[in-house]
């Protein structure tokens, strides 16, 4: 059953479109990359799913509800979750304190971290008072990931969570994406440059070019040929 649907969806910054007549369909429990080249419009997309980004024209449909015009507080409360390129953890609160403001995206009045948070990143559990800004970059990624986590999401849109993260790390991350949608049915959206993280990541892709989708379908047929015409600098 298809939980996310874009029908012919325009939007961008003001009166600038950057997307242009997107249809996408993201069913419940995929596991999908969003792929591209630098400026084609993979981060737009993201916001305007979550609701950053004004939808000018076309339709956005998550689980039956037609959100087009719902404001983001709410497409969280909804189960939206949105871990944007940079983390944007808040230096100078705890840990503790930066998986907190997980509970005030989804609403609920519960201030207990569920114990699922330390199983699947068992290094915040060591790291709970201190400061989110002295963690290292793949800490943070993993923080980030976690509080997104925290409002019990049905989708996770995760922009770019490899970037500047040494290769253990991203190991780490790709495992725990994996389990979070295996273990939980959390439907994930990621956007990447890494072809390769995507390839053994991902059970499916579509590519973006120039504001619109070029190409989509199982990650076992992105070929060297797709990649090669869409992707190559």
């Amino acid at each position: 059953m298809s939980l996310l649907q874009l029908n012919n969806v325009t939007a961008g910054y003001g009166q600038t479109p950057v997307l242009f007549n997107v249809d996408m369909a993201i069913n419940e429990g995929d596991m999908v990359c969003l792929l591209g080249r630098n400026g084609v419009g993979k981060t737009t997309l993201l916001r305007s799913i979550i609701g950053l980004n004004k939808i000018s024209q076309g339709s956005l449909t998550f689980n039956q509800k037609n959100i087009t015009k719902t404001p983001t507080y709410k497409r969280s409360r909804y189960g939206i979750a949105y871990i944007p390129q940079g983390r944007e953890i808040i230096p100078y609160l705890s840990v503790l304190d930066n998986l907190k403001l997980g509970f005030t995206a989804s609403g609920k009045k519960s201030k207990r971290i569920p114990l699922e948070i330390f199983e699947f990143f068992p290094m915040l559990r060591n790291h709970l008072t201190r400061q989110g800004g002295l963690l290292s970059g793949g800490q943070q990624q993993q923080l980030a990931i976690a509080r997104g986590l925290m409002c019990n999401p049905k989708i996770m849109l995760l922009d770019e969570p490899t970037e500047g993260i040494q290769p253990s790390i991203v190991q780490e991350i790709e495992d725990t994406l994996r389990r979070i949608n295996r273990e939980k049915g959390i439907t994930v959206i990621v956007v990447e440059q890494k072809i390769d993280f995507a390839r053994q990541l991902a059970r499916k892709f579509f590519i973006m070019d120039k504001g619109s989708i070029v190409a989509r379908g199982k990650t076992t047929e992105l070929t060297d040929d797709i990649v090669h015409q869409y992707l190559a600098v």
